[in-house]
């Protein structure tokens, strides 16, 4: 089985308070963008990959581990490399999640990851979000959308909203879900510096929580051209006092005649909506 995980963007982003466990309450709304994506295939461990031997042709030896106990083996494609263990990959981690409550089959995993890494588009949690949903199919579990983001949700607070992958309004750490009826901008252009990762520590350095002027749901409900002096993303604030080129970016969006433009979630990707 073979799934192209798109990665997301946030249209507002509100870090309202800090908790006691903590974490901090946030308020977004994720919607989906499709121009982006990784390449992932799960197949049960008996049968042969269809992009393997792509995966080798392009881009020579993959980044491969076997689990311990023999079930998962996971093949990693990345241009430069990867730079974490392949068996802490989101997706091998949804395989031990679901294991513990069902019966699976050994899989094998081959992820081509095109997605940026610490770019705030979510790559990683589309990854384990359509891994879950994969495996799922492929052990005939039948699990339904709100048990497959409940099991997403402990794998990382945006991976529950890429089983529904449809705009989607996100409280608490970003897994509590309410589906977006309202219409979204569809002329999004996402930009992503060469050379720039902000990590979520980072991003999270220094911020001070707060309850915005007027409530996200209402600022959404405005035209687009009001956007620019209501709709905000927080991290702004101290991602860019750390990185001023995407603060630069930024500026340049708009000079090119951009409506809208913000930052992407805690890292370093842009969008504008022109």
């Amino acid at each position: 089985m073979i799934t192209t995980p798109n990665v997301k963007i946030n249209l507002g982003l509100n870090v309202l308070r800090r908790r006691p466990d903590g974490y901090h309450d946030l308020e977004t709304l994720f919607v989906p963008y499709k121009g982006i994506h990784d390449t992932l295939e799960i197949i049960d461990g008996d049968s042969w990959s269809e992009t393997s031997a792509s995966l080798i042709s392009r881009y020579g030896n993959l980044s491969q581990a076997i689990s311990p106990d023999g079930k998962v083996m996971i093949s990693i494609a990345k241009a430069g490399g990867v730079g974490w263990e392949p068996l802490t990959d989101l997706t091998v981690k949804a395989y031990q999640m679901l294991t513990a409550d069902y019966k699976l089959p050994p899989v094998k995993i081959y992820l081509e990851k095109t997605s940026p890494v610490g770019a705030g588009l979510g790559g990683g949690s589309a990854d384990g979000a359509f891994a879950l949903r994969m495996l799922s199919e492929i052990a005939g579990l039948g699990l339904s959308d709100d048990t497959l983001a409940a099991y997403a949700s402990r794998l990382g607070s945006d991976c529950a909203f890429f089983i529904y992958n449809r705009p989607m309004f996100g409280r608490g750490r970003g897994e509590i879900l309410t589906p977006w009826e309202s219409p979204v901008p569809d002329n999004i252009t996402v930009t992503v510096p060469d050379g720039i990762a902000v990590s979520t520590a980072d991003a999270y350095r220094g911020i001070i929580p707060g309850i915005p002027p007027l409530p996200l749901r209402e600022v959404l409900q405005l035209p687009v051209s009001q956007w620019k002096e209501l709709l905000h993303n927080d991290f702004e604030t101290t991602v860019f006092a750390k990185y001023p080129a995407l603060a630069d970016i930024k500026a340049s969006l708009y000079e090119k005649g951009a409506t809208y433009a913000a930052m992407s979630g805690s890292g370093s990707a842009l969008f504008s909506i022109n």
